[in-house]
């Protein structure tokens, strides 16, 4: 996998807390390349923590009537709406992803199409950033697609027969 690696990170935390390291105040390291490397790292992990936040408005039979999700590091002033969302975590432990897929009542079905082909090329560019493996970001792209074309035959027949 590519980009900063967590356990690296936790590794040098319990280290320097094993040591009482104070980073802010231990000038004395900073001619090291190696330490200084090190506290700016951690400096910069500190400082860019985010927090997102998704609100989900449900009716009597708990579907999804507004969708509404605001995130720290936005540059929008208040919470977005969405019509539909998708989130997805890794359980390393069970090996298994755990998944919440909501959308709400306004979503259309064209909509859903659109959502679900840039959903597919997007995880198509995240698996690229992490494992370079083209020729298989190439058949996710391939399989975005070609279900959006199918789609969008099926939406011209429908509409032809209606």
């Amino acid at each position: 996998m590519n980009g900063a690696c967590p356990f690296n990170i936790i590794l040098i935390t319990k280290v320097l807390k094993r040591r009482n390291f104070d980073y802010r105040n231990n000038l004395e390291l900073l001619s090291r390349p190696v330490t200084l490397f090190l506290v700016l790292l951690l400096k910069i992990i500190w400082i860019m923590q985010s927090t997102i936040t998704i609100d989900i408005t449900l009716d009597e039979k708990r579907v999804p009537q507004q969708i509404n999700w605001q995130a720290t590091e936005s540059t929008a002033d208040s919470a977005r709406a969405a019509k539909a969302m998708m989130l997805s975590f890794w359980d390393g432990a069970d090996k298994s992803a755990l998944r919440v897929d909501l959308w709400t009542k306004d979503m259309m079905v064209d909509e859903m199409a659109d959502f679900f082909y840039q959903t597919f090329m997007t995880m198509a560019d995240s698996f690229d950033r992490a494992t370079h493996q083209q020729e298989l970001v190439g058949d996710i792209k391939k399989f975005a697609k070609d279900f959006y074309a199918k789609f969008r035959e099926a939406q011209l027949k429908e509409n032809k027969a209606s």
